[in-house]
């Protein structure tokens, strides 16, 4: 069995280990979306990563669920984006850009329009606009061509990402957003042929991938899923038919990698895991455990099967993890009060190991392995 220190591919990137630090919305960018200058900084102290996956990054207004989320359809955007992949690769890391289309979770205080989204269903629960908290409204559902609009967006992106310097990118098909509200019959109640039938229901996915895919190189995309989760009020009821009939559609297509999430259905994660023929990164939850409890969840994920495992709020407080992993060391915990805020504070000063002779000899792989 690997363990979390051997190397491993996913398309065409090589990584020096299977450690991933998965996506995090932090909110450190101005009121249209572009990242802060520091961002790159938080970025390159993570570089020590098998792979880094971006916050979740809106391509168009449109797309956007969440006050001081990310964005890159700008010049402006562009340049911070291009200086937060020079920095990763200037510290020996590799990185890919997530893209999210929030769908109906969002507000017309974001960007002036009602969300649009497969069907004119709500969400429970309260947007986060620049106003503070406001009930989700009903969404617009999306014509053919919001639909092409959409997809055309994530394609324009990723060319973008992929361009300025991006390994790869990852495209969000989790967490109830627009990708994963396609998926269940309760947010999609379409009666065209984005709709229906589960294998009706995965089509927006598959086109998704395919095009996005066409442009940048399909092993250089990798697609993240939640299945069973329930988060942004996300009910999924046939999902165990969902899910092998999107694995069958996406299977042609040579993907990078699929990225599971915390929080889906475990048995249904096995089930995609052994459905699937190419590679899976899982993110096994274990951002509130310490270093034995977390090598014990990873031990358990590789032994069944999962190619790599993708860590949040342990990634989030440990600039460091991968060296923390190796050598047993505390982890550092992270603070709630500035996940979304907080400027610097909460953000850059977590502090790593000490850097001594002593614990370096112990450091197994070199992060400045070929991308």
């Amino acid at each position: 069995m690997p363990t979390l220190f051997d190397p491993v591919r996913l398309g065409r990137l090589r990584l020096p280990s299977r450690i991933v630090m998965a996506p995090m919305g932090r909110g450190r960018a101005t009121r249209d979306g572009t990242p802060l200058p520091y961002v790159a900084d938080y970025y390159a102290q993570r570089a020590d990563a098998g792979l880094i996956v971006s916050e979740a990054t809106n391509p168009a207004p449109r797309a956007v669920g969440h006050a001081y989320s990310v964005q890159w359809h700008t010049p402006a955007q562009a340049q911070a984006w291009t200086a937060v992949a020079r920095a990763v690769h200037d510290a020996g890391g590799r990185i890919v850009l997530q893209i999210m289309h929030a769908g109906r979770i969002g507000h017309p205080a974001l960007y002036g329009h009602r969300p649009l989204a497969p069907s004119p269903v709500p969400a429970a629960g309260l947007a986060r606009t620049f106003d503070g908290p406001k009930e989700h409204p009903e969404p617009q559902e999306m014509t053919p061509a919001d639909i092409t609009d959409a997809i055309e967006d994530v394609v324009r992106c990723a060319e973008t990402a992929v361009a300025a310097g991006f390994d790869g990118v990852e495209l969000h098909g989790a967490n109830g957003y627009l990708v994963h509200q396609f998926l269940s019959a309760v947010t999609n109640r379409r009666t065209d042929e984005y709709g229906g039938a589960p294998h009706r229901r995965v089509r927006f996915a598959v086109e998704l991938v395919e095009a996005v895919g066409a442009a940048v190189g399909a092993d250089r995309v990798g697609l993240r899923l939640s299945p069973g989760f329930g988060l942004n009020d996300m009910t999924e009821p046939d999902a165990a038919e969902v899910y092998p009939a999107l694995l069958q559609a996406l299977r042609p297509l040579d993907l990078a990698y699929l990225h599971l999430v915390h929080g889906s259905d475990r048995e249904l994660t096995r089930v995609v895991r052994a459905r699937w023929d190419g590679a899976v990164v899982l993110n096994p939850g274990t951002g509130h455990l310490g270093p034995e409890a977390t090598r014990a969840a990873v031990a358990d994920a590789l032994a069944a099967g999962f190619d790599a495992l993708a860590f949040g709020k342990q990634f989030l407080a440990n600039p460091d993890l991968p060296r923390r992993l190796a050598d047993g060391t505390e982890f550092n915990p992270p603070d709630p009060t500035t996940f979304y805020q907080g400027g610097r504070r909460g953000y850059l000063d977590y502090p790593r190991t000490d850097d001594t002779e002593g614990n370096t000899a112990s450091w197994s792989y070199s992060s400045t392995s070929s991308r």
